[in-house]
């Protein structure tokens, strides 16, 4: 047991050196907060919010820090189940449905980083600026299947990796209007790149193909770099003014959003100017990239099969680093979307609790995007006003499910918070990821306080 949670802790550590913009609210909330969002902190989730701060002071986030991993097999649990154990029909069904759902097996990344003092809101403005690491990894689906079922199912099988890592400042300006008995907001973003490394899955693809000659295939990847990238983001949203304790709101986050790589770097000018330990410079078995260069991968399997097996030259592959320019000689621009999420919530304040619950949807399986809808439910206890406790459920079908803890103090000016959830599991030997989020806020000496259900407006 000791030796499997070894092996745990590595691979997690390996990972996670490190939805766009997280804090520890709404971890401890599994992600409630279309509707209950406070301050700053509604950027991201529903900018219709900032729109009833005006009778509370202004915020000022200090420090923050948001860590977070997720993957869809690696856990205390599967390691303990399947470590050194015969997969018997049964449990490959039930594994390879998860496989299959996702894509192959998937790990992604993320981590945050507020840029102190550049976050902060008065009355029914906001500015943001938050520093963002995400990354994803797939195994393909093909060579799961193969391995599981071999050539049974399907003589052709996709052997496609993914792989994408990228760095950005994101700057947010964020307004809303007030109406008796709405609020309709919206976020301007600025997308700052810094980096990009990864497979371009337009331009790549692998296969394997297994039939009554052998086994063969091919397979080509372009690896694509990028720097200088920019973009614009837009979130909307609206939500309802406090009726009796309730209120409703949707929003839609990254209505429009994407980021041209690539696209103020001039011929022969450098990177960022940054330096990254172990990600940044990148390199190609050994050798530095430069920023106009890409990497070339192909390979060939020639057909696998008895009588060739005493040859040498079954398997042949070949990179190259290439210069990806324009007919001027810069770097090629290209394009990488930033995914959208839409999200419907209602919330409820008693006098000790608040009870929020969301349904979230995103359209496409890219980095914090799923295209499938999932549920959330948080709830804030509230009777220490200093001390809120929060614990929060979310649920997107099958093993996707989170539970998540947090808590915070708040004393005068300080607001701090800190939230923990147990990603795609419901305690630590069935997580496969966590978040991990803590942040120091200011206010105002009159502090912000708490609305109750009595303070509505008219």
């Amino acid at each position: 047991m000791i030796k499997r949670c070894i092996i745990f802790i590595l691979i997690v550590l390996t990972i996670a050196v490190g939805q766009t913009k997280r804090d520890p609210r709404v971890v401890g909330l599994a992600g409630t907060y279309t509707t209950i969002a406070d301050g700053i902190f509604s950027v991201g989730y529903n900018p219709a919010l900032i729109g009833f701060q005006q009778d509370k002071p202004f915020q000022l986030q200090l420090f923050g820090f948001d860590a977070g991993v997720i993957g869809n097999f690696i856990s205390f649990e599967t390691l303990s189940e399947y470590s050194g154990d015969t997969l018997y029909t049964a449990d490959k069904d039930k594994l390879f449905l998860e496989f299959q759902d996702a894509g192959g097996l998937t790990f992604f990344q993320d981590f945050h980083l507020p840029i102190p003092v550049l976050n902060f809101a008065y009355e029914n403005l906001a500015f943001t600026s938050n520093a963002i690491f995400l990354a994803n990894y797939k195994l393909p689906i093909g060579l799961l299947e193969l391995m599981m079922y071999g050539n049974a199912d399907k003589p052709e099988l996709d052997m496609t990796l993914g792989y994408e890592m990228l760095g950005i400042n994101e700057y947010g300006v964020t307004f809303a209007v007030p109406f008796k008995n709405l609020s309709f907001g919206a976020t301007v973003k600025y997308l700052q790149g810094l980096f990009y490394f990864g497979i371009d899955s337009d331009s790549s693809s692998a296969t394997l193909i297994t039939d009554d000659l052998g086994l063969y295939g091919s397979g080509k990847y372009l690896i694509r770099q990028g720097f200088g990238g920019a973009g614009l983001g837009l979130d909307i949203g609206v939500v309802t003014q406090e009726f009796d304790g309730w209120a409703f709101g949707a929003s839609l986050i990254n209505a429009k959003g994407n980021i041209t790589w690539n696209k103020t770097l001039k011929k022969d000018e450098g990177g960022p100017g940054i330096s990254i330990p172990g990600i940044y410079p990148f390199t190609w078995q050994g050798e530095e990239l430069g920023p106009s260069e890409s990497v070339l991968f192909t390979y060939t399997i020639d057909t696998l099969r008895a009588d060739k097996l005493s040859q040498d030259s079954l398997f042949y592959n070949h990179s190259e680093i290439i210069k990806d320019t324009t007919a001027n000689g810069s770097a090629r621009p290209f394009v990488t979307r930033y995914p959208a999420t839409f999200r419907l919530g209602v919330s409820k304040r008693t006098e000790t609790f608040l009870l929020a619950s969301d349904l979230i949807t995103g359209f496409s399986n890219e980095y914090y995007s799923k295209a499938k809808w999932r549920w959330s439910f948080g709830v804030e206890w509230t009777k220490l006003d200093n001390i809120p406790i929060r614990l929060g459920y979310s649920w997107a079908g099958g093993d996707a499910k989170e539970l998540s803890l947090g808590l915070g103090f708040h004393k005068g000016p300080i607001i701090f918070d800190l939230g923990f959830g147990f990603r795609n599991g419901m305690w630590i030997q069935t997580m496969r990821g966590f978040n991990f989020s803590l942040g120091l806020t200011i206010t105002s000496f009159k502090s912000r306080k708490r609305p109750k259900p009595a303070d509505n407006l008219e």
